[in-house]
């Protein structure tokens, strides 16, 4: 998404192979990116209610995201202090009786605060202190409604000054209020950086997305965010055109009251390492992407709507969903052919054009965060 004026500064050039096909590189990346980063992980959403807990996986560690007594979400190793069993088993629960998390193997018990509660025949054990076996903490915040996990508890920068950028930005589509109309997941064979490096760009668009082109002009917009990990700006949705859906008309009335340029517009957002944003009149499509190994990606998109609106009878979201799965589809399939043809021993370098800027910025971030020279 390069234009009215936005052009590459010199010329630049894609990875070598080696950056989508080690598992080397794939091991470098878990260690120095993704444990080191607010990786997005879900909803605040998600657990309502003290007690309510789901376990996602940052960088290949379990952890438990736990909502509080005080209504905090906090984030824990799913690592009992004993000998280490998984606490939870299930993807997602609630706490019994909405206070304690139970090791199933031999029942030490820890309340969502991570504070070990209880530990059988252990009073038997003179230096034994409960004070020193609570869970061991991840860094856990909340942005816009999204919940941020850190494996390092102790980091330096927290997440509203790592995402200082995009400050305010949305506050006219109110995304913490926004509630999740459809989820849809897809375990893609492909790198995680294609699955990025596809977003940040149309110049694909004409021949892989033909439905989307017919509604939204590859080469409309401009791309307004260059920062660090934080890409995207926008592109125009074509006149007589109210939202990216497949019949081009809106699923639901507008988040917000808002200008009419506002109307005619959808942003894209890349939050390196781990989620996208569609902003568009109507709903947003936030995409979460996980990746498990040099060659597969797990992605998860969530399509967000106005609570007033999924209230309302007769409701539908098929519309807009059905366009983004598509296209969501379409990407994918390119970004695996992509990785097929990379892994080819005559694969080289090749250049990037004019409208593939933030590709050439996603690469410098990319590098600069794995100890590699640009």
């Amino acid at each position: 998404m390069d234009f009215q004026g936005h052009v590459l500064g010199e010329r630049a050039t894609t990875l070598p192979g080696r950056f989508y096909t080690s598992p080397e590189v794939f091991a470098r990346e878990q260690e120095r990116i993704f444990s080191r980063r607010w990786v997005c992980v879900g909803r605040a959403s998600e657990i309502p209610r003290a007690g309510d807990y789901f376990c996602p996986r940052v960088a290949g560690e379990s952890l438990i995201v736990v909502r509080g007594k005080d209504g905090r979400a906090r984030a824990f190793y799913n690592v009992c202090r004993h000998r280490g069993t998984r606490v939870c088993t299930e993807e997602r629960g609630h706490a019994p009786g909405g206070g304690a998390l139970t090791c199933p193997y031999h029942g030490w018990t820890y309340g969502l605060d991570g504070a070990l509660l209880g530990a059988p025949l252990m009073s038997e054990v003179a230096w034994f202190d409960k004070a020193d076996h609570s869970l061991h903490p991840a860094a856990c915040e909340e942005w816009e409604g999204f919940l941020f996990a850190r494996l390092e508890p102790n980091a330096a920068t927290g997440l509203a000054e790592a995402l200082l950028p995009l400050a305010g930005r949305f506050a006219s589509w109110r995304l913490p209020e926004l509630v999740s109309a459809r989820r849809i997941e897809y375990d893609v064979r492909t790198n995680w950086k294609l699955i990025f490096q596809n977003f940040s760009e149309c110049y694909h668009c004409p021949p892989v997305h033909p439905a989307l082109a017919k509604i939204s002009h590859w080469r409309s917009g401009a791309n307004d965010l260059r920062e660090g990990g934080l890409l995207g700006g926008y592109m125009l949705i074509n006149e007589g055109t109210e939202s990216l859906t497949t019949s081009g008309r809106r699923c639901a009335a507008p988040i917000t009251e808002m200008p009419a340029e506002e109307l005619r517009r959808v942003y894209y957002y890349s939050l390196f390492p781990s989620l996208f944003l569609t902003v568009q009149p109507d709903f947003v499509m936030a995409t979460r992407i996980e990746p498990l190994a040099a060659d597969r990606t797990k992605i998860v998109a969530e399509f967000l709507f106005a609570p007033e609106a999924v209230s309302r009878p007769g409701f539908d979201a098929s519309d807009g969903v059905e366009l983004w799965d598509l296209t969501n589809r379409q990407d994918w399939r390119m970004c695996e052919l992509a990785l097929q043809g990379i892994s080819s021993r005559v694969y080289r370098p090749g250049l990037y054009s004019a409208d593939e800027s933030l590709l050439a910025a996603f690469d410098q971030e990319y590098l600069a965060s794995l100890g590699e020279a640009s």
